[in-house]
């Protein structure tokens, strides 16, 4: 039994584990949610800190297919002190006394924040069947799912602005991705992508994948404390 599943933010409806990101009663957005009381019982902070360093050791507390296998060491990136930073900041909030900053920048596989986000949802993508993932993007998510797709074996086709610049581009083509481009802006081209993403059944990963995509994210602030010369990592 899964230890999470949809829920709607506003009316509370549940809706099982399914590629959708809204709620039919209300229209709300769905969330995930998870059973924390089980989830207690079968993990601790020592058990995580005894795992590779990436964002899969925190599995339990991520909305994963049972038996995944992730194949990238996505995350776990630096962590920063900034002194001099903090001390212009020390006049306006106390929190900046103690100041770090997130290098996501070096995330595996593109080098983006994107690929932590993108490597859960396409957890979700093979498990529900798909064949083919796609994305709205203006550059980074485009390329975190182009590398991924090729990693898994998936298919993907990626809808951009046309006026988007080539070097941002160049980045996904590499991949193989079908790129498509949009007469119109980065709204426009999202609402496309709902348009195909009833018609098709493909995995959008800012669409109907798009509750387990935002999970992803929050492996940037789930860290237990580290230190390896000076850098703390999560």
């Amino acid at each position: 039994m899964s230890h999470y599943e949809l829920r709607c933010r506003e009316c509370g409806r549940t809706w099982g584990n399914q590629p959708r990101s809204i709620c039919d009663d209300c229209f709300s957005p769905l969330e995930v949610a998870y059973d924390y009381d089980a989830l207690r019982a079968s993990i601790s902070r020592e058990q995580i800190a005894q795992r590779p360093p990436n964002m899969w050791r925190y599995s339990q507390l991520l909305p994963l297919p049972q038996g995944y296998e992730p194949r990238l060491p996505v995350g776990f990136t630096p962590l920063f002190q900034a002194p001099r930073l903090a001390e212009q900041l020390s006049g306006t909030t106390a929190a900046a006394k103690n100041l770090y900053l997130k290098n996501d920048a070096v995330c595996l596989p593109t080098l983006s924040f994107k690929d932590r986000v993108v490597a859960v949802a396409l957890s979700q993508a093979k498990a529900f069947g798909f064949d083919t993932v796609s994305c709205s993007s203006t550059g980074n998510l485009a390329n975190a799912v182009a590398a991924q797709a090729a990693r898994e074996g998936l298919k993907a086709w990626i809808f951009i602005p046309s006026d988007l610049e080539p070097a941002k581009v160049l980045g996904t083509n590499v991949f193989g991705a079908k790129v498509v481009r949009i007469a119109g802006n980065y709204d426009q081209v999202n609402r496309l992508c709902s348009q195909i993403a009833d018609e098709h059944r493909w995995g959008f990963v800012n669409v109907n994948l798009r509750p387990y995509y935002s999970e992803g994210s929050k492996t940037v602030v789930m860290r237990l404390k580290r230190s390896v010369t000076g850098v703390s990592q999560s």
